[in-house]
């Protein structure tokens, strides 16, 4: 496969994750806040693919980048994410830079915060507050908005999860390693 394609088939497949994660919403609002720690378990394999295919910079802009510009065509993109997705995807190609572009290592570390990304789109629950709970009453079913509130307000929580992300992308890794060897085997 080459690899142009490759990548595109792995940012269609990041995209649909991160839908199905943000529709994880309609079944509690936690579900919506705090799958992120999950979603490591599967996007390791897509950053794998993607990393093993660009041997340099640009595996996390690449993911990133793709559902970054269609959030910002269909209006999803607001301040929080923004910010958030520039900051964890520059982290991410400065850590592979840093530790190498064709080593485990690199790829390793430069995960966890790639891993990070769908807590940038979540973010705007607590930078606008009042706007995503006035969003919820137009677009969610009735009670949804009040339903988030505790969620929201439950700051503790969200600092665990967001804390648990990191060894969960760890292992995710790992596990993705084991998973795509052939693939794993080309890192150093």
């Amino acid at each position: 496969m080459k690899p142009v394609f490759k990548v595109l088939l792995m940012a269609v497949a990041y995209l649909a994750i991160f839908i199905l994660g943000a529709c994880s919403g309609a079944i509690h609002p936690a579900c919506y806040a705090y799958i992120g720690a999950l979603l490591p378990l599967v996007t390791a394999l897509i950053y794998l693919n993607t990393a093993t295919a660009i041997k340099g910079f640009g595996a996390a802009t690449a993911l990133n980048g793709f559902i970054f510009v269609l959030f910002l065509i269909a209006g999803e993109a607001d301040t929080s994410y923004i910010i958030g997705t520039i900051v964890l995807t520059a982290l991410a190609e400065l850590i592979r830079y840093f530790c190498g572009y064709d080593t485990k290592k690199g790829v390793r570390w430069s995960f966890v915060p790639f891993a990070l990304s769908f807590f940038a789109y979540t973010a705007h629950w607590w930078t606008d507050t009042e706007g995503s709970l006035a969003a919820a009453v137009e677009e969610m079913r009735p009670g949804y908005d009040q339903l988030m509130i505790p969620v929201i307000n439950n700051i503790p929580v969200l600092v665990v999860v967001i804390v648990l992300a990191i060894p969960v992308s760890i292992l995710a890794m790992r596990l993705a390693e084991k998973v795509l060897k052939k693939q794993a085997v080309t890192l150093q």
